[in-house]
């Protein structure tokens, strides 16, 4: 009742109870901005207490006020996430008002710079989304645009070549590099086009992605390149699906320029519990330093926007395996 009408005068609201029961069905109705909890209450340890609070998701910030304790019970409650620990003696009333402060003082402060890390992280993956929708539309111009008319200068320069080839050899000899030229040109655009926009719109597209990076990579000639698929079932989250096909284009493109692996595999996985991708090679491992500058931590940072865990292990000369594992409930 002290410790209650202290806090009342220095303007704070207080509600007072001192059993487990009476403290859970307080909470369950209402949230306060701090508990000051007792580690013997009536009926129960204030330990149990807390046990019995985030068994229901009912955890609160709390400060310990106890005249039992030890250093070693203080340490016990510290790290069961007690912001203060409070002793009971001569000066307890007269510290009170100045511990709440200070601890509701600290929480403020957390709720700030979490709100401040969820901002900056809402605003990365906006950026993050604009520059995918830009390149999805970059990469559509290219494949309906630019391509497009490429291919009609084609056909028109077969055309020229058919109706001018047999009056002048040489101009339709012309016209046939011309055209070489243009073919070429519309395979690179159209290669350009499915590295900015690899996805459709079909429930299989990362499937899709997958199969389109592999032959992308075998026609390198550098290595073999093979898609494992131990599972039929497509992951049904467009959103998810680029940011997975982009973590594993990051990883082909490594072991393509930096490996000198002989084989590269991806597996797709489908298991009740998550989606399982792993991409894995036989080259020479990622040197010690040398994982920074191969795209690891945007590997990583798209990991984090959809909830999946990404891990790295190399083996020098035995090759690099990256798994990204998306939990269902993510």
């Amino acid at each position: 009742m002290l410790y209650a009408d202290v806090l009342r005068d220095c303007g704070y609201a207080v509600a007072t109870v001192g059993s487990e029961s009476a403290a859970l069905a307080l909470l369950r109705e209402r949230r306060p901005d701090l508990l000051l909890l007792d580690l013997q209450l009536s009926d129960t340890a204030g330990s149990t207490l807390l046990k019995s609070l985030r068994k229901e998701g009912l955890t609160v910030p709390f400060v310990v006020v106890t005249g039992q304790g030890d250093e070693k019970v203080a340490v016990e409650m510290m790290k069961q996430g007690a912001v203060d620990y409070l002793m009971k003696d001569t000066a307890v009333i007269e510290l009170l008002p100045g511990v709440v402060k200070r601890a509701l003082a600290v929480l403020e402060s957390a709720r700030l710079v979490a709100a401040a890390e969820a901002e900056r992280q809402r605003l990365e993956r906006e950026v993050l989304a604009i520059s995918d929708r830009e390149r999805q539309r970059v990469g559509a111009d290219l494949h309906d645009g630019l391509g497009q008319q490429l291919t009609a200068i084609e056909l028109m320069c077969v055309g020229l070549k058919e109706d001018v080839g047999a009056l002048d050899p040489r101009l339709g000899e012309q016209l046939g590099r011309i055209t070489g030229l243009l073919r070429e040109s519309i395979a690179q655009t159209r290669s350009l086009a499915r590295g900015l926009a690899p996805l459709d719109e079909q429930p299989d597209a990362l499937q899709g992605g997958l199969a389109d990076l592999a032959e992308r990579a075998n026609s390198l000639g550098r290595l073999s390149c093979r898609v494992e698929r131990l599972s039929p079932r497509p992951l049904g989250d467009r959103a998810a699906a680029g940011h997975l096909f982009r973590i594993a284009q990051e990883a082909v493109n490594n072991a393509v320029k930096h490996s000198r692996a002989r084989e590269l595999i991806l597996r797709w996985e489908d298991t009740p519990e998550a989606f399982r991708l792993e991409i894995t090679d036989n080259g020479i491992g990622i040197p010690g330093e040398g994982a920074r500058g191969l795209g690891l931590g945007i590997m990583n940072y798209r990991a984090n926007i959809i909830g999946a865990h990404l891990t790295v292990e190399s083996k020098p000369g035995r090759g690099t395996s990256i798994v990204c594992v998306l939990p269902r409930r993510a």
